[in-house]
């Protein structure tokens, strides 16, 4: 009974509670702004779904737990068997998915509906850092041939997903192979070569794009020309996030969102929800959040004890950072309009869960850096 106190006590002390808390606070922070973007819309299933988030926010923090009390490189030795498991899933996702939205991205479980590509992330870094850690010759930097076959495990799983259509996870994937390749030791020759290579091919990727696609990345450049159509998302958001000011309207006043103005209030544009009813200083808070959240993570980065704890979490530091910035520089009309959600802030149980997977990890991560098992 003293060991298992003993052990208890050690894992408490081990536990890294200031990524919890800032996770947390987000995560809590964003119950709070759903349940204002949605109370007052018509249909009682929208005005419910702040309880449904909170709900998903409990199962996270079980998951959370844990991922934290896992050892993070048992986690690692069925990579291939969890990336091929999730492939099938996404091409049945493709085959007899459920349509939302005009997209087909969910499977439908159980009453709930299942979201595999945002549990494809975690896998995919998962299977990056199997991959990476089980090159044998490490004492020089990895040259165009050695990135072939991770770059085919990001791309397959890639193109399924921006097959459903989900663009803006499919570069997520892309974004968090270049992470980890950059971390693991990358020749600069052979980055800026496939650099380059996806460069040629963006004219080629642009004759295969939808029509819809193509018109919101022209909408960046000129939202104006089609205020109904294509540039109506970036101009709302845009109204909303300037109408904000210094202090904001107060919270649960925002006017964008309550007369429907803004669209995807409670998903995608949820930072603009936010910034119209807290302004600028809500804003700057919540971007200091965010900034210590991943600075958390890349701390995590630089003291893993080993290279397989290194390499998920820069995966998973990738993956925040990359939907921290492309979520609140889509809302502000920086970038093209794709589906990336605000990590632990935006309306999502498939979203929210992997997140908590994730940062579950990381603090497993942390803490086994100062154990000899």
């Amino acid at each position: 009974m003293d060991r298992r106190n003993k052990i208890g006590q050690r894992w408490l002390e081990l536990f890294d509670w200031p990524l919890f808390l800032l996770t947390i606070t987000l995560a809590l922070l964003g119950v709070v702004v759903i349940y204002s973007a949605t109370f007052a819309s018509e249909g009682e299933t929208m005005r419910k779904l702040y309880l449904k988030q909170l709900e998903w926010n409990l199962y996270g923090l079980i998951i959370l737990m844990i991922m934290s009390l896992l050892d993070y490189r048992l986690v690692e030795r069925p990579a291939y068997l969890l990336w091929g498991i999730c492939v099938v899933l996404l091409i049945a996702v493709l085959v007899g998915g459920k349509v939302i939205s005009g997209s087909k991205r969910w499977l439908g479980f159980g009453g709930m509906n299942f979201q595999p590509s945002e549990v494809m992330k975690l896998v995919l870094i998962i299977t990056l850092t199997k991959y990476f850690n089980n090159l044998r010759d490490l004492s020089e930097e990895m040259g165009f041939k050695r990135l072939i076959i991770p770059a085919v495990l990001t791309l397959i799983p890639a193109a399924l997903i921006a097959k459903q259509p989900d663009l803006g996870t499919a570069v997520v994937l892309v974004a968090i192979f270049f992470a980890m390749a950059f971390v693991n030791g990358v020749k600069k020759k052979t980055l800026l070569s496939v650099i380059v290579g996806l460069l040629v091919l963006v004219p080629v990727m642009w004759t295969h794009m939808k029509d819809y696609q193509k018109n919101r990345v022209l909408a960046v450049v000129n939202p104006s020309s089609d205020p109904l159509g294509t540039g109506y998302h970036t101009i709302q958001s845009k109204i909303a996030i300037g109408s904000g000011g210094f202090f904001g309207k107060g919270l649960f006043r925002g006017t964008q969102s309550k007369l429907n103005f803004l669209p995807e209030k409670h998903t995608d544009f949820i930072f603009a929800v936010f910034a119209e009813e807290i302004g600028f200083v809500g804003v700057f808070l919540l971007l200091l959040l965010y900034l210590s959240l991943v600075l958390r993570m890349i701390d995590i980065v630089v003291k893993a004890k080993d290279r397989i704890g290194a390499l998920m979490a820069a995966g998973v530091s990738a993956m925040f950072a990359f939907h921290f910035l492309y979520n609140i520089s889509m809302t502000i009309g920086l970038t093209p309009i794709v589906g990336i959600p605000l990590p632990l802030f935006s309306y999502g149980g498939s979203s929210l869960l992997t997140n908590y997977a994730a940062i579950g990890l990381l603090i497993s991560i942390r803490a086994r850096r100062f154990r000899h098992d």
